[in-house]
């Protein structure tokens, strides 16, 4: 009996084993635990300032190229939008010129109406004065030669006028098309500058004032050691152009800037042209047009320069040295080509 006793008490006092469900569970939330806390331990340290430098000037870099996408699209804008309006208004001419035709056809029919409708000929024969017979007919027959030429101008006329308002519904169609690429580029363009400037939101305002004195010292010690050799430009209008940029060396790069102010890459090299006296196009992507095209062994000083897949442009200097308007944040500078990025041609204007 006394050992009954002893193995009941025993039997109580052993702890119940777990089931193999409440094992899993345990494992399995331990598990995760850890893996929660390695993920935390891992979890990437905040980026350096260079690291946020580097980030912001690639997305600078894509917000250039749609900037000139933009402006691309607006100069296609404004030239179909003179397009459009000389059309309408060569409409708008034409239908008053319509209208007149009509109101003097409408002013002999009405004429003839109210003279009894009476057959011309007729009327002359029992006119008062038949011995002017042959000098009434031929008046009158030079009246009806001159009626069907009327109505003659006015079937042209009209044709053309029809022809001419097909012509300013596709402008217009056109026109409304090239509004929306407008704003779908505008669109894209902030979206870099917004998401560029979220990452310099990462750095504490001493870090960002910082790269701000950075880049301004850069632009302005450019110009004080930049060495640009003594190699001939082509030509007086090519060194007169950059001679003018160089006047501008520090202003801010703005998106879509023109001067004189600030400027955007294509904007800084029209504006130099145009103190030249030479009238070049607005954007990069037609720029390239403007002069003749020439290889890098070939490049004098007042030549173009284009990079990454015609995105950004400059002014060749000389000695491997561009004067550019580098991108947001930077200012108008000159700078080695290595550092621009893919070299695709020059042009000579």
């Amino acid at each position: 009996m006394r050992k009954k006793e002893l193995a009941s008490v025993a039997s109580h006092r052993r702890p119940k084993q777990p089931s193999r469900a409440r094992v899993t569970v345990l494992t399995a939330t331990a598990a995760a635990a850890v893996a929660l806390s390695s993920q935390a331990a891992q979890a990437d340290p905040k980026p350096s300032k260079s690291e946020v430098k580097a980030k912001v000037d690639k997305l600078h870099h894509e917000a250039e190229a749609a900037t000139e996408q933009y402006n691309l699209a607006d100069e296609q804008r404004g030239k179909l939008q003179k397009e459009v309006d000389a059309l309408q208004d060569k409409v708008a001419r034409g239908q008053q010129e319509l209208n007149e035709l009509r109101d003097g056809l409408g002013s002999v029919a009405t004429a003839q109406y109210r003279s009894g409708g009476m057959d011309p000929s007729l009327q002359l024969l029992l006119s008062s004065d038949p011995d002017s017979y042959l000098d009434k007919a031929s008046a009158v027959d030079a009246i009806s030669a001159k009626q069907a030429e009327a109505l003659e101008t006015i079937q042209a006329k009209q044709r053309a006028l029809a022809q001419q308002r097909a012509e300013a519904t596709t402008k217009l169609a056109g026109l409304e098309d090239v509004r929306k690429t407008l704003a779908e580029k505008k669109k894209a363009y902030q979206a870099k500058l917004a998401e560029a400037q979220k990452l310099l939101n990462t750095l504490t305002a001493e870090e960002r004032a910082k790269m701000q004195e950075e880049e301004q010292r850069a632009s302005r010690e450019a110009g004080d050691r930049v060495d640009l050799g003594n190699e001939v430009p082509a030509s007086q209008r090519g060194a007169a152009a950059l001679a003018a940029a160089d006047t501008q060396v520090g202003k801010p790069y703005i998106s879509g800037a023109e001067g004189p102010n600030a400027y955007d890459c294509s904007g800084l090299t029209q504006w130099a042209y145009r103190q030249a006296g030479v009238g070049i196009s607005r954007t990069t992507f037609t720029q390239h047009n403007d002069g003749v095209k020439i290889g890098r062994s070939q490049l004098k000083p007042g030549d173009l320069v284009f990079f990454n897949n015609l995105a950004h442009v400059g002014l060749y200097a000389g000695n491997g040295q561009v004067l550019h308007a580098p991108k947001p944040g930077a200012f108008v500078r000159y700078e080695s080509m290595e550092w621009l990025g893919d070299f695709q041609f020059g042009v000579r204007i």
